[in-house]
């Protein structure tokens, strides 16, 4: 594609989305359709899918055209997830959480449903989201680390380069931390990087980039993945790219 007609098709994509009141967005759709094609993403790990709104803007709005595999705890959420996957035969939906270990774990539904977690809400989280991240009820979810699924999903799906995407509520580290070796195997990661409290345990945005960074992860872009809560940014998320790509 020529620059004139990227800038075209960036400047449309601006439009559309500040029409639908989601301008907000334009930094990571941009940043994402760029990646997932210069680097032939052939599956995203959906982890943390909630209701499916990151998988589908990455069919409507980044463009793209692979296997889409989706995870999402909430068993109620879950219901809906998998209404809206149900007409794209690319798109599978799991009702499991990954982690760092194989087995059950209560998961918590909170409040407002996009905070639910394995994780329990910080005490010194902000004010503004005390009301919204709190525990209504507790389930039993399965869990599962990704170094035992992915040879599996790889085995089913057939794809060769795969890019995890984590939105899992201050349990992001623990879902890599359960890829050992296979996390080598992602061209490219996307994690939520907390940097006010919000979860009991939850990773600082500074331990992720660095944990990330050891293993050969390099930062591709960062944007606010909300409209913000000024004057304090409370998270932002990351791309990064597996440095292997970058040598070869």
């Amino acid at each position: 594609m020529s620059r004139y007609v990227r800038e075209l098709s960036d400047r449309a994509l601006a439009l559309r989305l500040a029409l639908a009141g989601r301008v907000h967005q334009y930094p990571e759709i941009q940043a994402l359709k760029r990646f997932l094609s210069a680097f032939a993403i052939d599956c995203l790990f959906d982890v943390g899918a909630n209701r499916g709104q990151y998988a589908t803007m990455a069919r409507k709005d980044a463009g793209f055209a692979g296997t889409i595999l989706s995870f999402e705890p909430n068993p109620e959420v879950f219901a809906e997830l998998s209404k809206a996957a149900a007409s794209d035969r690319k798109w599978h939906v799991f009702n499991m959480a990954l982690s760092d270990f194989d087995g059950t774990a209560s998961f918590n539904i909170m409040a407002a449903d996009q905070f639910s977690s394995l994780k329990t809400p910080s005490g010194a989280q902000d004010a503004i989201f005390a009301d919204r991240n709190k525990v209504t009820k507790t389930v039993e979810m399965q869990c599962r680390r990704l170094d035992s699924l992915l040879p599996e999903l790889r085995a089913t799906h057939g794809f060769a380069r795969p890019f995890l995407k984590m939105d899992t509520q201050g349990h992001d580290l623990s879902v890599c931390e359960g890829a050992g070796s296979v996390i080598a195997d992602m061209a490219g990661i996307q994690t939520e990087l907390g940097v006010r409290p919000i979860y009991e345990g939850g990773t600082g945005y500074r331990a992720m980039i660095d944990w990330l960074e050891a293993r050969a992860f390099v930062p591709s872009a960062f944007f606010a993945n909300n409209k913000g809560h000024f004057p304090l940014l409370v998270e932002m998320d990351g791309i990064f790219v597996n440095k292997a790509l970058l040598d070869s």
